[in-house]
């Protein structure tokens, strides 16, 4: 997929995000892009000709009431991915192929980072990946699934500059 055939929308909505990383818009198109080169699988039909995406920037406050509603957990997270598709569903001819959105809360993110001892670019382009990948389909619900994830995730990172983020630091 060349980058003229994708919509990567990215919307800031966090003073926190520009404050950290001012380019942090950039940093999630191109982490996305790299997630949807590594990660794309066929979809059953027609080929895709146009991807599109969006990713939300914003902080615990918006995050948390999406978690809860989403996934039945009143907390913020680092990460949510809300599909536009359903894997194996046929796109009609031409269509253009309606991914989904992926939505990054900041201050669990920052403070991940931190914990983890990990750069900030790094933990984000990670979840970046993480959350592109599971519009793709792909999971991480049993070990299997865990394992394809995890290996293609730091793969992809790898091509990013990003260490692989679940390699025991210690």
């Amino acid at each position: 997929m060349s980058k003229a055939n994708e919509s990567i929308e990215v919307a800031v909505l966090c003073a926190g995000w520009r404050d950290t990383l001012p380019d942090a818009a950039e940093v999630a198109r191109f982490a996305a892009r790299r997630a949807l080169a590594g990660g794309a699988r066929e979809t059953a039909g027609a080929p895709v000709e146009r991807v599109e995406l969006g990713i939300r920037l914003v902080d615990d406050a918006e995050q948390r009431p999406l978690n809860r509603d989403w996934r039945g957990i009143d907390r913020p997270t680092n990460v949510l991915a809300f599909p536009g598709w359903e894997p194996g569903t046929p796109l009609p001819a031409g269509a253009p192929w309606l991914l989904g959105d992926v939505s990054l809360a900041y201050e669990t993110v920052a403070r991940e980072a931190q914990q983890q001892g990990k750069p900030f670019s790094d933990h984000f382009r990670h979840l970046v990946v993480h959350g592109v990948l599971h519009l793709l389909g792909y999971d991480h619900a049993t070990e299997a699934e865990a394992k394809q994830m995890e290996a293609l995730e730091t793969s992809i990172l790898a091509g990013l500059g990003v260490a692989d983020p679940y390699r025991d630091p210690m």
